[in-house]
């Protein structure tokens, strides 16, 4: 069931902090491999303002994997790129990923931008092949072989069996053909998938552990991710929970010894709003995190004499569920105002908000209730199992696509992609798909 947005108030905490661009100190990593290359696709699947934190998240990542030596060429980055610039960013040409941090946006590769940020370019892309639309893209793919280890890190909402693009969804089945179909043509020796998303653990939920594959989620298949570091004078999160804890914990450490393994522990256990989860080749993750974000003969920036990662203060206005993250600051920008013209403005925006998810929940309604007169089937619809595993795939990405395209765009509307569990709970109910895609049809 869909719940209320939260009311929170703004308290400020002055905190400094520092980035591990000061912690210099040279070795070199040792590849059990000579001939592996190591590539990367980092991907922001979204846009606007308010998801300010899904960029600043895959900057920080670029930053790690650079600094680490991976060579531009093996880097491709996706992300709409609107948010350094943004009207609201009160520093142009800058976006941090934690309160008072470093500007993580320089010398991040441009490679796909804007309307070139699609699932069809994310698969393309992956596969090594041209992407499918290319604006003002750079072309670049990953061109990875048998003997390549590969790293994929996506920051972006989710919803059961589904992550989002800016105008557009990729569904878990469809990755995972491609993913099967990378396996089969060698395009890879090893893949780790790192995931930033609401019910991430749905996407790999299952997943063979024969493709070599290994992949950590920031949520379950059943929960939502949170935003992190809201707790600022930006009024917006700066980075997700569980990307913030694995990108500080490779900021830090000796990633020559530091195993998958042992990240992803530390990253579960630092993470408190949600259950990080791993899937797939679990004896993957007794190799070193070097052998995906570094570079062969890369250069590990650590001072020697740190023992222990710093950790940064936080309060609970720090975290906030991801979908509720625009309405939360929203409220906070409203509390510190003092300026009737600015509240007003504030005011409006949270009236739209709140006036469009109302539309989201109510036409969600009316397509059940064109699907079953029954009230207590409609309330039972409306409810999100403790355990929601889709038994009819086809039936249910009919309709969300349907409900997509028609309804509410998912991709620009989170809000949307929390109650579209709806659609499992009829198709598992055997609720013919035909007698759903008309009622959707015809409530739209």
């Amino acid at each position: 069931m869909m719940k209320a947005p939260c009311i929170l108030f703004l308290c400020l905490v002055g905190t400094t902090f520092a980035f591990p661009e000061h912690l210099f100190g040279s070795r070199q990593f040792a590849d059990p491999d000579p001939v592996v290359k190591h590539w990367a696709l980092l991907v922001a699947g979204s846009n606007g303002w308010y998801n300010y934190r899904h960029q600043a998240d895959i900057c920080h990542a670029y930053q790690i994997l650079h600094k680490h030596g991976i060579p531009d060429e093996q880097i491709v980055v996706m992300m709409y790129d609107d948010i350094a610039n943004n009207e609201e960013n009160p520093n142009k040409g800058v976006i941090i990923n934690k309160p008072n941090g470093p500007n993580v946006y320089p010398g991040v590769p441009k490679d796909y931008t804007a309307e070139d940020v699609t699932p069809e370019n994310f698969l393309a892309l992956l596969q090594g092949e041209k992407p499918q639309s290319c604006n003002m893209c750079s072309g670049k793919t990953l061109k990875s072989d048998s003997n390549d280890h590969v790293f994929v890190y996506f920051a972006d909402h989710g919803a059961t069996d589904l992550i989002a693009f800016p105008d557009g969804e990729l569904e878990k089945d469809d990755l995972m053909k491609v993913l099967k179909k990378m396996h089969r043509q060698q395009k890879f020796g090893k893949l780790v998938f790192y995931l930033e998303a609401c019910e991430s653990g749905s996407m790999f939920d299952g997943m063979s552990k024969d493709l070599n594959i290994f992949a950590t989620t920031a949520a379950n298949p059943d929960e939502s991710s949170w935003g992190y570091y809201c707790n600022n004078s930006m009024d917006n999160c700066l980075g997700d929970e569980y990307s913030i804890h694995w990108m500080e914990d490779s900021d830090v450490e000796d990633l020559s010894t530091e195993t998958l393994d042992k990240q992803f522990h530390i990253v579960k256990q630092e993470t408190k709003k949600s259950h990080p989860q791993e899937y797939g080749n679990l004896t993957m993750s007794s190799a070193t995190v070097n052998q995906y974000q570094a570079s062969q003969g890369g250069e590990m920036h650590i001072m020697k004499d740190v023992l222990v990662r710093e950790q940064t203060p936080i309060s609970e206005l720090d975290f906030v569920p991801s979908r509720e993250v625009e309405m939360t600051m929203l409220y906070r920008r409203l509390m510190k105002t003092t300026h009737p013209t600015d509240r007003d403005a504030i005011l409006k925006k949270i009236m739209v908000l709140a006036q469009t998810q109302r539309n989201i929940i109510q036409t969600m309604r009316s397509i059940i209730m064109s699907v079953t007169s029954d009230p207590e089937a409609v309330e039972a619809h409306l409810q999100r199992p403790e355990q929601l595993r889709v038994v009819d795939s086809v039936c249910y990405h009919s309709a969300v696509k349907l409900f997509s395209d028609t309804c509410f765009r998912l991709g620009q509307n989170d809000y949307a992609m929390g109650i579209i569990y709806a659609f499992a709970n009829m198709c598992n109910e055997n609720v013919p798909q035909d007698r759903i895609l008309n009622a959707i049809k015809n409530v739209c």
